[in-house]
């Protein structure tokens, strides 16, 4: 996938959905369920589709095999079956009827912070190699996630003195106090 255009697609999708999921927000109450943000009204209605399409399914089940199947435990065990069913189709209908609350965003990253980012690891750990000490895999893999010319540009020294002033502007922004601001 070209990865510009994959980006531009996410930027597109998250600009289109973000007035959505702003005016959603600020209306509905959201929590966290099980790792993931949903609107409490759409979880109740959500519980209660559930409950009304797997209890239906049971019940409509055991009606009609009850008086198909001999023995009644296993009409029971049948009508279980089809009220299992009757949760997949909920979670099928509530799926189609509440869209996700979450938004994911993703930065497009430029090449000067790749290169503090790299400044920071060489210093940290004392060096980073060099490109020609790569295993052939470890080199597919750059190269798959477009790194290769970020290291390149590294090892020859252009990237070290990008990096080195983009963190010293970095931090004479942060070293900036505003007039009447306290400290």
């Amino acid at each position: 996938m070209n990865e510009m255009g994959g980006n531009s697609a996410a930027l597109a999708a998250v600009s289109a959905r973000r007035g959505v999921a702003a005016e959603t927000a600020a209306a509905a109450p959201l929590a966290e369920v099980w790792g993931d943000t949903v609107d409490l009204r759409h979880l109740g209605w959500s519980v209660a589709i559930g409950v009304g399409v797997a209890l239906g399914a049971f019940l409509a089940g055991r009606a009609l095999l009850a008086p198909l199947v001999a023995d009644p435990q296993i009409a029971r065990a049948y009508a279980m079956l089809v009220g299992l069913g009757g949760c997949l189709a909920a979670g099928v209908i509530c799926a189609k009827l509440f869209a996700p609350k979450r938004v994911v965003v993703e930065q497009v990253v430029d090449e000067a912070a790749r290169l503090r980012v790299l400044a920071q690891l060489d210093a940290e750990s004392g060096g980073l190699g060099s490109l020609e000490d790569l295993s052939p895999a470890a080199r597919a893999e750059m190269d798959e996630l477009g790194l290769t010319a970020v290291f390149a540009a590294y090892e020859r020294g252009a990237g070290r003195v990008a990096a080195e002033a983009g963190a010293a502007a970095a931090g004479d922004a942060a070293a900036t106090v505003e007039p009447g601001a306290r400290s």
